[in-house]
């Protein structure tokens, strides 16, 4: 430890790099980030990364501040009590405060067969492998991709774009998320590029064997490489050091991002958990919840008290191959609305925002405390969700009953 206070940030994606390049902020802060990785991964750009547009990494030098630590290293358990980490490489470090920002990877490959012979593409690593498989395959083979969400639809319509015999397998619908509207235009951008797409409740993945997916209706899809997109997980760090978490894992937080078990520890990006009503996963949120997470460390520094989550939502944004994509405009509490700017005019705002999320990073490593998007009101319909769940916690039986006991126990 150093005379100053010391803060750790695990995790350096963008919900990390935000936080920690915030914290530089306050004199006599000392940042330490922890990433298993000596470069910034451009999650959002994986996709491209699979079809050979992008490398989807980025230098830290041109990201993180001067002022943080770089530790190249993973976090194996975090010991609250003694204010400790320790690390993959056998060390420990120790902590003043945490920033929990582990992200989230591909989810359990749980339908037999997917473990052994489909690809996920969460991480660089799995995207990275992926690319190798797709370059000794031939450009004729059948390629499937499981899930059509924003990772499955851009992962098809890049590898469309490239010549490739593509079917997406939705499990489902096409782009939950979208508008009707919205979806019938990445409906028609798919179809262009030759796209095979399979919707419906019988479209669900039963199996996948090495040269096919099975479908919950019997239908066989012939795939002689199969990408799966459906669903994310978050790291068991938290579970596995003791630590309150949500069903999937992702650390238990109040409203200020605070560990409901120390006020020491506050999370941010896909693993946190606020008052057990996640937001999305998504980069959209990631990097003001770092701000935030970040926000809420210096108050506690300053002896001040922090501010509550204010998130809000712009929509989403898919790209469609290089040619086209689609920004889907979205109520402040994420739900799709009708309007939407599709085709090149869509790929040119999806690239925009790509390109401003790492301009987002850099303007906050160079002047901490410039980045202010999680300060934009918005934040009513949370409070009112939140609201609620609160009275019907209240109102339910089970809480009069401790009520009543603890009335009870009281008066004794």
């Amino acid at each position: 430890m150093t005379g100053n206070t010391d803060v750790i940030v695990i995790g350096g994606g963008y919900a990390g790099v935000m936080a920690a390049n915030r914290l530089t902020l306050r004199d006599g802060v000392s940042v330490t980030l922890i990433n298993p990785r000596a470069t910034f991964v451009e999650r959002i750009r994986l996709h491209q990364l699979v079809g050979g547009s992008d490398d989807a990494v980025v230098e830290y030098r041109d990201v993180l501040a001067e002022g943080v630590r770089l530790i190249v290293d993973s976090v194996t358990r975090i010991d609250a009590g003694g204010r400790s980490l320790l690390l993959e490489s056998g060390g420990t470090v120790g902590y003043d405060y945490l920033v929990y920002a582990v992200g989230s990877g591909s989810a359990d490959l749980s339908v037999p067969g997917a473990a052994a012979f489909a690809h996920p593409i969460a991480t660089f690593e799995e995207a990275q492998r992926l690319q190798s498989v797709l370059e000794d395959t031939p450009a004729s083979a059948p390629v499937t991709v499981v899930g059509a969400g924003p990772t499955g639809i851009e992962t098809a319509a890049e590898l469309a774009e490239e010549g490739r015999a593509v079917t997406l397998v939705c499990g489902g619908v096409l782009g939950p998320y979208l508008h009707p509207r919205g979806r019938r235009s990445v409906a028609g951008r798919l179809a262009a590029l030759g796209v095979s797409v399979l919707e419906g409740p019988d479209t669900k993945v039963t199996a996948v064997t090495r040269d096919c997916v099975r479908l919950g209706d019997g239908r066989e899809v012939p795939s002689t490489v199969t990408v799966w997109t459906a669903g994310f997980a978050v790291p068991d760090l938290a579970v596995r050091s003791g630590l309150s978490t949500d069903a999937l894992g992702r650390l238990l937080t109040d409203e200020t991002l605070t560990s409901v078990d120390d006020v020491r520890i506050v999370a941010a990006g896909d693993s946190a958990a606020p008052s057990d009503l996640p937001l999305r996963m998504s980069c959209q949120a990631a990097i003001p919840l770092g701000a935030r997470a970040a926000d809420t460390v210096l108050s506690r520094i300053a002896g001040e008290r922090a501010a509550a989550l204010n998130q809000t939502f712009a929509g989403q944004c898919i790209s469609l191959g290089r040619q086209g994509g689609i920004f889907q405009f979205a109520h402040r509490y994420d739900v799709a609305v009708g309007f939407h700017i599709g085709g090149r005019p869509g790929a040119k705002i999806k690239e925009f925002v790509c390109s401003g999320i790492v301009k987002h990073l850099a303007g906050e490593a160079h002047k901490p405390g410039s980045y202010r998007l999680h300060n934009v009101s918005g934040g009513a319909h949370r409070r009112q969700v939140l609201a609620a769940k609160d009275t019907e916690r209240d109102e339910s039986p089970t809480a009069a009953a401790t009520t009543a006991t603890t009335t009870a126990e009281q008066a004794v």
